[in-house]
């Protein structure tokens, strides 16, 4: 399948890096040029076991592509995956102001085709449906209310810095939110080597357990997830 992934941060650059490996071709789109250039010349950012061998074979391969263009990483994309940062401010709340950015140029650059457009990123419970209006309000600044295509999943991610690529190949389940059922039929296919279980460390492992919910709802279980652990660890402590 063709992906784009907007921002090259640890999760977005580990899940663009490994969705190549597993045979889908990959554009991960970065506003930074230098980091790019980086990129371009087979060299992770981000120090991640096992990440800077996959980039080169992926690259080598055709599947892996790196860009400063947010026209080109969405014209390539049937699925295009948000993976900026969201960091606290000083409120405690999460600054969502790159996912916005993000979200209005992807809708500046629809150009036809049927999208399914991932938040990767943590945010705020109801962001999908926010997500979407900022989509239609970017087509509609650029084509003049022309409808578009598309539909909104979450996908939170469960990654541990460290082990981030491990993680990726062997997860505990995935999490795939969204009120229409040709977007998630889109995701499960992109994630079938995955839970088959083709490139984990134990391939006669069970099939990964895919959790379906309503697009609020798997943005629940990235907080409750979070809140868990938390917990945990004082405890722990």
């Amino acid at each position: 399948m063709r992906v784009c992934v907007i921002g090259t941060g640890y999760v977005g650059l580990v899940t663009g890096v490994c969705l190549s490996h597993i045979g889908h071709h990959v554009i991960c789109v970065d506003n930074n040029e230098e980091k790019v250039q980086l990129m371009k010349s087979g060299q992770s950012p981000i120090y991640e076991p096992g990440l800077s061998d996959l980039m080169k074979s992926s690259m080598e391969s055709g599947n892996l592509e790196f860009t400063s263009d947010l026209g080109a990483g969405v014209g390539h994309g049937e699925i295009l995956f948000i993976a900026v940062g969201t960091p606290a401010l000083p409120t405690g709340e999460s600054d969502t102001r790159y996912v916005e950015a993000v979200a209005r140029g992807i809708g500046e650059n629809l150009n036809g085709g049927y999208k399914v457009i991932v938040n990767k990123s943590t945010v705020p419970i109801g962001s999908g449906d926010w997500v979407r209006m900022i989509v239609m309000d970017g087509l509609a600044e650029r084509q003049g209310g022309a409808e578009a295509t598309f539909d909104v999943v979450s996908n939170p991610e469960f990654l541990r810095e460290g082990s981030a690529v491990f993680d990726t190949f062997n997860p505990d389940r995935i999490v795939l939110g969204s009120n229409s059922e040709k977007a998630l039929g889109m995701m499960k296919d992109l994630y079938q080597p995955l839970v088959e279980r083709k490139f984990a460390e134990n391939q006669n492992a069970d099939p990964v357990p895919v959790v379906t919910t309503d697009l609020n709802s798997a943005e629940m279980v990235k907080y409750a997830s979070n809140a868990f652990l938390a917990t945990k660890i004082s405890f722990i402590n």
